[in-house]
């Protein structure tokens, strides 16, 4: 391909990625941007390796197509084989290498690019010392994340003494460290040592977050795998890995301020480890009266409700109760009961989750609903079900000292009835007990969410 060619054929990918960026703005048209997003990334893929740069590397073009069709054996196996409910995980470790990827590109490109002299070779090093910071912090950052999310290590924040005193500690020696490395004109010992503080730096953000906050964790790390990307791009010379880079960089960063204003966070206090959000918990226990009920009896309860509201958690996805739930959805409707969903912005441990597992389903877009626009309706509401959801729906968010206190929350305990669907009474992923459950007007239904789904499915008409 002559080089023209290559550019037009950047050009066409960064269209398509924007496209494929809006098209996953609705459910409706998120399939169509993930496919748009495919075949971007194949012009963008077929136009580097035809490139003349490529081309000319001879032998190096057969080991780069090798390694290819190894990783995509290794993706579409693992895309097989995965579940809805590891996407989370999918996704951390995913950013881990994308991350990486940028350590090993910065550390090639300060080894083996030495013609460049003046104010050039300064830009250069820049580029190459933030390449391998980013990427390092990206790299060790979503490996803690992904141990968090699979349950490898515990989800409560690592709460080191003077943390915060110790992360600016590590930016500013990686600032000196940088100047060093660029008025030396490169030095490896400068640059071995920031990424060993990067690694560090990274680990300990993570660890420092709250599982209640992993959601906006998984978000960041998408953004910071982004901006890594840009950067491997600028050391490369590679126009469209600049653009894509940036895409993710900021849409990633966008999401996460989205995000965080949901849940009443600082944006800042959640990328810097949760600085200044320390609160301090006066909860001494939650004491009352636990009232069970059985799957029949909510059976009756739904049938004889006018309006009935279901908002789905984690629960839900590990127990692959999305399928039973439509079923109870489209009976309910037959019989004239008027159902939806009400979705809170972090239900789940990904941005989204509970769309796409309802979506999955075939549960009508029509009728789920964001936490915004259906908390009002809780009160007109005769029953609602809570599957699988703990944090979301915890009345602790509305008391000052609270791990919580100041997230919005579903206030479904406005309804007349709500029946929660628990294995047991373990506290939610951010580890506050939940007042919801010893609440008068609530009925506690034990056992594997699908299960206690499809037995109220058989009581219906």
């Amino acid at each position: 391909m002559q080089y023209s060619m290559v550019t037009t054929a950047y050009i066409i990918a960064a269209v398509l990625f924007i496209m494929a960026l809006a098209g996953l703005a609705q459910q409706e048209s998120a399939k169509r941007g993930i496919w748009l997003g495919m075949i971007g990334m194949i012009i963008a893929l077929a136009a580097t390796i035809l490139s003349p740069e490529v081309i000319k590397l001879n032998t190096g073009l057969g080991y780069i197509i090798a390694t290819m069709i190894i990783g995509s054996i290794i993706g579409l196996w693992v895309a097989r084989r995965v579940a809805m409910t590891e996407m989370p995980e999918l996704v951390a470790i995913l950013h881990s290498f994308v991350g990486l990827a940028a350590v090993c590109v910065g550390y090639n490109s300060y080894l083996y690019h030495h013609d460049l002299t003046g104010i050039m070779q300064q830009i250069h090093l820049v580029e190459v010392f933030l390449g391998i910071f980013i990427g390092s912090v990206t790299f060790t950052g979503s490996v803690v994340a992904f141990a968090k999310l699979r349950g490898l290590i515990a989800s409560k924040p690592l709460n080191l003494p003077h943390r915060h005193k110790l992360n600016l500690l590590a930016l500013l020696i990686s600032t000196v460290l940088m100047v060093n490395f660029v008025m030396q004109g490169g030095s490896t010992n400068n640059l071995l040592i920031m990424t060993l503080i990067a690694l560090v730096f990274g680990w300990h953000l993570v660890a420092s977050i709250g599982g209640a906050d992993m959601p906006v964790v998984v978000s960041m790390l998408n953004s910071y795998s982004g901006w890594a990307a840009a950067a491997a791009g600028f050391m490369l010379g590679n126009d469209l890995l600049i653009i894509t880079g940036a895409l993710v960089g900021s849409s990633g960063a966008i999401l996460s301020y989205i995000m965080c204003r949901a849940m009443n966070r600082s944006f800042f206090a959640v990328i810097a480890g949760g600085f200044g959000n320390d609160p301090v918990t006066t909860e001494t226990g939650i004491e009352g009266e636990i009232i069970t009920t059985t799957a029949e009896e909510v059976a009756a309860m739904l049938s004889s409700s006018k309006q009935v509201i279901i908002t789905p958690g984690y629960g839900m996805a590990v127990a692959q109760a999305q399928y039973p739930v439509h079923d109870i959805t489209q009976k309910l409707r037959s019989q004239g009961v008027t159902v939806r969903f009400g979705i809170h912005p972090v239900a789940g441990r990904l941005p989204g989750h509970m769309n796409v597992l309802l979506a999955e389903a075939k549960v009508p877009y029509d009728i789920v609903l964001e936490m915004d626009e259906i908390n009002a309706d809780f009160a007109s509401t005769d029953t609602v079900l809570v599957i699988g959801a703990n944090d979301t729906v915890n009345p602790a968010a509305k008391q000052a000292g609270s791990p919580i206190a100041g997230m919005p929350v579903l206030e479904v305990w406005d309804a007349k009835r709500i029946i929660v669907f628990k294995r047991g009474m373990a506290s939610g992923y951010a580890g506050v007990q939940n007042p919801l459950f010893f609440m008068e007007h609530t009925r506690m239904l034990f056992g594997d969410a699908k299960s206690s789904v499809e037995e109220i499915a058989k009581h219906l008409r």
